[in-house]
């Protein structure tokens, strides 16, 4: 295909539009009339044509041959049953002769005389074939030849038949099957009358039927052949077809009492199979028909053949002709669709380079005389790049696009068309431009080699390229706070990382973790958690140099890059310090002020650490050793920090393996214990139940505070199998209790975050009483406000299968989260437990004394006990039995006890200080 020759289209058509009506019809059947003349076409149809006369003639022949066959089948038939019909009268006039010479000897000597009378004279049939029988008119059989047993004949056919009919005509009967091993016989009989004309008896000869059809002939009628002799009543004496003989079968007859030739007998179950030509003619004597037919498969089986080797040539003929056509047809169509992908290739190429947002340049090469590539002159163009030039088709065509282009680019252009030209690999660049189209628009050039010149394609890449930076900037981007993201900060670490080293300096690098998010998060939901996040990360990144990186590492979690830290890298304490006030400021959060705080973790290059995993490490353990120092402060790593973290590693050890001592099976104790602190009663001073807490003897480090090691059982989920155990413990304690017969005490059982959310928790509280034998009503469950504000409805749902199951349910240090009223209005509890750090400093403090008041006063709204928890003074207790607070624990009434203590107390046996009510 010639690329640089001009399109033809419909901008360079001369004339006006094309006129309807009859030229336009012309023109179609001209269309029509060239396609049809294409020899991969015409050559088909004229095949086709061909085809068609040679199987006409062929069906032709094949037919004029069948018509002769079945003519000649009939003319078989019918000479066949003349034969039949002569050996078959022959038969019967015999029979007949035989019968009358019986009646006139019955008449001449008698019924017993008759016999020996033709025996004498040599008259007598044989009697290997015919059954001579003579009865008297009482139908006993007086004679017969051969000699057979005495019958009774009146009750026959042919008996009845002659007595009732005073004409002399012969009586053909049915076949019929004697008994015993009797052959089949049919009988011929004559009416015997006395000298008065009564009757007197009847003349019979019986013969089988295989007498009748015994002239089939197999080399002339074949295997499926048909002879037979019917009555005119339509039912077979005798047939045989092949070698069997049969009798009995319904026959139709035709007009006149025959069967026209040709036609398809099956009135027998012998004859179903099988197509034959039959004929049939009544016999003149008696009351038969003779019956003759052909098989048609055997009779025409000569023309089968030859209608096979027909249908096999033309066949082969066929398929030659269509071999020969296709190889010529397939060879011409390849052609004409080269010829016409060329066209249309011309044709596509003119509409879809003015269709195309595009720009396309035929350049034609333009060498010099030594062959180098001199210019390249325009051969045609589109209209998009008279958009992009500004210059039109007519001002384009065979100039050289060295004139055409701005200075600054011609030469670099050129270089790359010229390359190209000269090797013919195509070319692609991508280009900001300066001048045209405008400034500032990306464009993407590809250059492709074709004969005798170069086609240009421009396209306008500016969307996509605008696209690739949107998409860049979300994978480097928190989608949340819009923050660099884990992924740019690496980048940038290690970047920071390279440019430090070369020049000397330090790179700080801050990990920060926000106090109190999670309780914010759980309790006013994800919305709020987020809208949190983007005011503190805006609040920091104001705090920050311009080189500075703040960035979103995950979660609650955000990292600051301080690049190229010169002298004392300390320097940057007042900028965290800022970056920490900034955070603890209060936010406005779905029209409800929160406050958090952050722990940060300092560490440096190249003091602590000189690849970016060393310092991110290091910056995450100085965060955590901020965490345990109480929190919302500034840690700068040093390598003692270690220490804490393989401490907590081998205290996890630890824990695994306490839970493994109390399996049911484990040989030695178990490393946790139960302890029990009293719950008083305010207006009865009396002993109402106790809480469990949990302690851990180690095995090596003695006993290990909750402080220690419930943080982090939460944080690994060994939790859950602890909270277990310690259910399962407690329901066991208080219920021996009860069966020592103590007073009933109920036992409170704390349950943690990770077990509430456990969802076979309620099936784990069933087990522990079902196990124990505790009646639910004295278990408590004590959860926290914070945690049923994760899932409010869940939780709600949870609670209430509790309740249904009679478990009391009390709220754990209430005050410390932002449930809301209506919330607590729906939780199914009992009690509410006022936080102990509301209790510290109930003496001294009116905001303490207040917070207390509303938490009694709204819980007695609510139709719920209050208790305080963390009483220690004479003074907490006074204020709060004096505003009316049911109940009370702490270490003013006992410290946590073990399960002996509290058995001897609940007996009342040791002394004033472990009463079971306060004196």
């Amino acid at each position: 295909m010639n690329m640089l020759a001009r399109p033809t289209g419909p901008g360079s058509a001369t004339g006006g539009e094309p006129s309807a009506g009859a030229p336009g019809m012309r023109g179609l059947r001209a269309r029509w009339l060239g396609l049809a003349l294409e020899t991969h076409i015409s050559l088909p149809l004229f095949a086709l044509a061909l085809l068609g006369a040679m199987w006409f003639g062929t069906l032709h022949v094949i037919e004029s041959e069948r018509r002769a066959a079945v003519l000649a089948t009939r003319d078989a038939t019918q000479e066949l049953l003349d034969t039949y019909e002569a050996q078959l009268a022959r038969s019967l006039s015999a029979i007949d002769q035989t019968l009358r010479v019986l009646k006139y000897a019955v008449e001449q000597n008698g019924p017993t005389g008759a016999l020996p009378a033709l025996a004498a004279k040599g008259l007598l049939p044989p009697g290997l074939v015919f059954q001579v029988e003579i009865s008297d008119a009482s139908g006993r059989i007086v004679a017969s030849n051969p000699a057979s047993t005495q019958r009774d004949l009146a009750r026959t056919a042919w008996f009845e038949f002659h007595r009732q009919t005073r004409d002399d005509v012969p009586f053909v009967s049915l076949t019929s099957q004697g008994e015993g091993a009797q052959e089949p016989t049919v009988h011929f009989s004559r009416r015997i009358n006395d000298a008065a004309g009564r009757f007197s008896g009847v003349a019979v000869v019986a013969l089988d039927p295989a007498y009748f059809t015994s002239g089939y002939e197999r080399s002339r009628q074949g295997d499926r052949g048909l002879l037979g002799m019917a009555g005119t009543d339509g039912v077979l004496r005798a047939l045989r077809v092949g070698e069997t003989v049969s009798w009995g079968q319904r026959f139709a007859l035709g007009a006149h009492g025959g069967v026209a030739a040709g036609t398809t007998a099956r009135g027998a179950p012998v004859l179903k199979a099988v197509v034959r030509s039959v004929a049939s003619r009544p016999m003149s004597s008696f009351p038969l028909v003779a019956v003759a037919g052909l098989s048609e498969a055997e009779q025409m089986a000569e023309f089968y053949q030859g209608r096979r080797a027909w249908l096999l040539g033309a066949g082969a003929a066929s398929a030659l002709l269509i071999a020969v056509v296709i190889l010529v047809s397939a060879w011409s169509w390849q052609l004409a669709k080269a010829r016409r992908r060329e066209r249309l290739a011309q044709e596509t190429y003119a509409a879809a380079s003015e269709a195309s947002p595009d720009a396309f340049f035929v350049l034609r090469t333009v060498f010099g005389p030594r062959g180098e590539v001199r210019d390249f002159m325009v051969a045609t163009t589109n209209s998009r790049a008279e958009r992009f030039t500004s210059l039109s088709k007519q001002q384009m065509a065979a100039k050289p696009i060295s004139g055409l282009l701005p200075p600054s680019i011609s030469q670099s252009i050129f270089d790359d068309l010229a390359a190209v030209a000269r090797d013919g690999i195509a070319r692609e660049t991508e280009w900001q431009a300066q001048t045209m189209p405008q400034p500032g628009v990306w464009l993407h050039r590809q250059a492709v080699a074709v004969e005798g010149g170069v086609v240009v394609i421009v396209r306008d890449i500016t969307e996509r390229k605008v696209g690739e930076q949107r998409i860049r900037h979300l994978a480097h981007h928190d989608d949340l706070t819009g923050l660099p993201n884990r992924s740019l900060l690496r980048e940038r670490l290690g970047k920071a990382i390279v440019t430090a080293a070369e020049a000397g300096r330090a790179v700080g690098l801050a990990f920060i973790d926000l106090d109190g998010f999670k309780l914010v998060n759980d309790t006013l939901g994800h919305n709020a958690g987020d809208e949190l996040l983007k005011v503190v990360g805006a609040r920091m990144h104001r705090c920050l140099r311009r080189d500075d990186t703040l960035a979103r590492f995950g979660g609650d979690e955000f990292v600051i890059l301080l690049p190229e830290l010169a002298g004392d890298p300390m320097a940057i304490a007042p900028l965290l310090e800022r970056v920490r006030e900034a955070v603890t400021e209060p936010v406005l959060v779905e029209g409800q002020e929160v406050q958090v705080s952050c722990s940060i973790g300092v560490t440096f290059y190249p003091r602590d650490g000189v690849s970016a995993n060393a310092l991110m490490m290091h910056a995450d353990v100085a965060m955590y050793r901020a965490k345990e120092l109480g929190s919302n402060n500034v840690q700068y790593y040093v390598s003692e920090m270690n220490e804490s973290v393989d401490e907590k590693l081998v205290l996890l050890e630890g824990l695994r393996a306490a839970i493994d001592t109390c399996a049911e099976d484990y040989p030695g104790p178990c490393q946790f214990q139960l302890l029990y602190q009293p719950k008083i009663d305010l207006r009865t001073n009396c002993l109402f139940g106790v809480e469990a807490l949990i302690r851990w003897h180690h095995p090596e480090q003695g006993l290990v505070s909750p402080l220690r090691f419930i943080g982090l059982a939460e944080e690994s989920g060994l939790i859950v199998p602890i909270g277990d155990w310690v259910l399962r413990t407690a329901c066991a304690q208080a219920q021996q209790w009860r069966t020592d017969g103590l007073p009933p005490v109920s036992v409170s059982v704390n349950v943690s975050a990770r077990q509430f959310e456990d969802k076979r928790l309620v099936e784990r509280v069933a087990d522990a009483l079902r196990t124990s034998g505790l009646p639910a009503n004295g278990l408590e469950v004590e959860v926290t406000e914070s945690l049923i504000m994760r899932d409010l409805g869940r939780s709600v749902d949870k609670m209430r299968e509790l309740e249904a199951m009679g478990v009391a349910l009390s709220i754990d240090d209430f005050g410390t989260g932002y449930s809301s009223l209506s919330a607590l209005k729906s939780f199914p509890i009992s009690r509410l437990k006022i936080d102990k750090s509301f209790v510290a400093d109930l003496a001294d403090s009116p905001d303490d004394q207040a917070i207390a008041m509303a938490v009694i006063s709204l819980g007695h709204m609510l139709d719920l006990r209050v208790i305080a928890e963390g009483v220690e003074t004479e003074q907490q207790r006074d204020f709060l039995r004096a505003n009316d607070c049911d109940e009370m624990q702490g270490y003013l009434f006992s410290r946590p006890l073990p399960a002996g203590d509290i058995a001897r107390l609940l007996a009342g046996g040791a002394g004033d200080a472990h009463a079971r009510c306060i004196q």
